[in-house]
């Protein structure tokens, strides 16, 4: 019995042996081609009847033969007048459709094998034509014409059932897994390569060293965990992880993507889960790695319409493998994936992946590793300091940082440069954080609008206590935005006070403040500020309990989505007085800091002027020239990107503390 087809679109279902079904018809036709063949290429031959040497004779001797072809041993010819066949003779020739005829023009007969000396004279005497022709061996021709339809139907069949297996991946090979097995004499990557991840590092190291010498470990009666399971956000190197393990433990390695379990056919992902268990037990010592797990790893029976039966039967599959290793079957199992919240628990349950380890984002320590690593091998210019790029990347991934290092190569290649300089590296993480530059034609108003609002988030972040230096201001539009403020946290934070995110709130809005004061009139410019605000605003009221009106109540909005393993409809975490309530406070909150922000730029009106006139006139202005302006001074020239960056003042205890990543709320 066929699946159900999961199509929802009314288009017809793809049937998977509508190739099969398509070839049989084709046989048909051709298998009927083939009789109409030899109903009309044999058979269609003239009428003839097949006479005894005698009654051959007599009709020489009667006169009624006009010709004959003889060969060495069979004669055929024409009669002169149509004869009624005998009626111990048969006839031979004509069609299947047609009647067996009354009278006949020719004839057929055998000469006896002992020859007959008489037939030449007779025939001379009566005066009959004769042709002779010499019998020669034609047994290839009459096989190739016997049996050539038959074999080019058979070819054209074999080639058939071909393409139709490469067009389904091998109708014959569903159950077979289709992971890679990495040789462990091929050249891989080692932990060495791998920077930022500490933690993680020191837990696979057991797994390594249980693979190279387990005796150490059974001697002291100390079981391995049978799964580990690399969780964290996308880039953070938990693939990588993988591969250093495959370096390092010298033991085969099967890698495979848990995307690849999942077919039409209910029941082929788990045939390839055993497939792919059996050649793990039989190289064991090995390590099977699944990567994006939750691919089949969702909490069964969860979501609309209560799941899906081939997902739900390869995960009972691999739950069934895992619970069957034999104790001293060394194989380890490695899955990674960034959705560990949609995993079924049965998955988590000790004996199975009950070593669960966390990949993070790297600290600024990590970051600095990371970037030594992916610019090893690169000639980097001295003036490069990946301490100072490390502090500057803050919430990058390794792999966010492969590609600033990657888009600065590019852009060295592009500037005929033959190192890569610190004025590449700034351009690269200005396209990455900001956008690509991009050309606007705006009229003087519009650039003067920009100019007040990028101004007026620097200015009020500046004045408010607990925020992040102004790293860079420019009126330059890149990506989506007209322009762009970038702060630059000079450290990691992780948890994140009142204060600073009560400042957060009000430079959000700082832009449309100074709208507000500066122009007179409100633009549209401030749409993303307002949606971050709200965010930030919703997050600290219902989640972090940091209003008078809500308390400690914990009232966020969930926002977990269906079809990932969560129920559509789940019980509502507060009343509609609540939420009325969680509304009224965050619109509070937001006007309290748009007060905020347009009391301090009101009460600066000067010095936003003078940070909007320098932005107008240089359109970029760094660190150095915002801190001028703000203290009454005139905006110095546009630094040059080679010059190094200084260092805030104060201790390190005393600098702000930073966001996660430019222009990314905290989380």
């Amino acid at each position: 019995m066929l699946p159900r087809s999961n199509n929802t679109n009314g288009s017809p279902p793809n049937r998977p042996n509508s190739g099969w079904l398509s070839g049989i018809r084709l046989l048909m036709l051709l298998l009927a081609a083939l009789m109409l063949w030899n109903l009309f290429a044999f058979q269609s031959q003239p009428v003839a009847v097949n006479l005894s040497y005698s009654d051959f004779l007599d009709e020489v001797r009667a006169g009624n033969v006009a010709s004959v072809e003889m060969t060495d041993q069979r004669i055929s010819g024409a009669f002169v007048d149509p004869i009624e066949p005998p009626a111990d003779s048969n006839v031979s020739g004509g069609t299947a459709f047609a009647s067996e005829p009354k009278r006949v023009e020719r004839f057929t007969t055998v000469i006896p094998t002992s020859g007959d000396e008489r037939l030449l004279p007779l025939l001379e005497e009566e005066q009959v034509a004769i042709n002779a022709q010499i019998e020669e061996g034609s047994l290839l021709f009459t096989l190739l014409i016997s049996f050539g339809p038959v074999l080019l139907i058979v070819g054209l069949l074999f080639f058939m059932m071909r393409q139709q297996m490469r067009g389904q991946q091998g109708i014959f090979t569903f159950g077979r897994s289709r992971a890679r097995e990495h040789s462990v004499d091929r050249p891989t990557v080692k932990f060495d390569d791998v920077a930022g991840s500490d933690e993680a590092k020191r837990e696979l190291v057991e797994i390594v060293d249980f693979l190279k010498n387990p005796d150490r470990y059974r001697q002291l009666g100390a079981k391995i965990p049978r799964g580990a399971l690399l969780i964290g956000p996308p880039g953070t190197g938990k693939t990588l992880l993988a591969r250093a393990i495959a370096g390092e433990a010298d033991v085969p390695f099967f890698s495979t993507s848990a995307s690849e379990f999942v077919e039409l056919f209910v029941g082929v992902g788990a045939s390839r889960v055993r497939d792919l268990f059996d050649q793990a037990r039989r190289n064991s010592p090995a390590i099977v790695f699944i990567d994006e797990l939750d691919a089949i790893g969702r909490q069964r029976g969860a979501g609309l319409g209560g799941g899906n039966d081939e997902r739900e039967q390869t995960l009972n599959q691999i739950l069934v493998e895992m619970d069957g290793f034999e104790g001293n079957t060394n194989v380890i199992i490695v899955a990674a994936t960034n959705r560990p919240d949609v995993l079924d628990p049965a998955l988590l349950r000790p004996g199975r992946f009950d070593r669960q380890i966390t990949v993070g984002l790297p600290d600024v320590r990590g970051r600095e590793a990371i970037l030594g690593i992916h610019m090893r091998g690169k000639p980097v210019a001295p003036d490069v300091d990946p301490a100072i790029v490390a502090r500057q990347t803050p919430g990058f991934a390794g792999a966010d940082l492969a590609n600033l290092v990657n888009e600065a190569a590019l852009h060295a290649a592009r500037d005929g440069s033959r190192q890569i300089a610190r004025r590449h590296v700034v351009a690269a993480l200005d396209k990455i954080v900001l956008g690509t530059e991009r050309p606007v034609l705006m009229s003087e108003h519009e650039r003067t609008v920009v100019a007040y609002h990028e101004s007026g988030h620097a200015l009020v972040a500046r004045l408010l206590p607990e925020t992040d230096p102004i790293n860079k201001i420019t009126i330059i539009p890149r990506g989506r935005a007209l322009g762009v403020t970038e702060y630059l946290p000079e450290g990691d934070r992780f948890n994140y006070s009142r204060q600073y995110l009560m400042s957060q709130l009000a430079s959000l809005l700082g832009g449309r403040a100074a709208e507000q004061v500066a122009i007179g009139e409100i633009t549209t410019g401030a749409e993303n500020d307002l949606q971050r605000a709200t965010q930030l605003a919703r997050r600290m009221v219902g989640r972090w309990g940091m209003s008078a009106e809500l308390g400690l109540l914990f009232a966020s909005d969930s926002n977990e989505t269906p079809f990932l393993g969560r129920e559509m409809a789940g019980p509502r975490e507060h009343s509609e007085a609540t939420a009325a309530l969680l509304d009224e406070t965050i619109r509070a909150l937001l006007a309290d800091r748009m007060e905020t922000a347009v009391r301090l730029l009101t009460e600066n009106r000067a010095t936003l002027d003078r940070l909007t006139h320098a932005l107008l006139e240089y359109e970029t202005l760094d660190r150095d020239a915002v801190e001028a302006i703000i203290r009454g001074g005139d905006a110095p020239p546009p630094s040059s990107p080679n010059a190094p960056v200084t260092e805030p003042q104060g201790s390190a205890k005393e600098r702000p503390s930073p966001q996660p990543r430019p222009g990314v709320l905290p989380v």
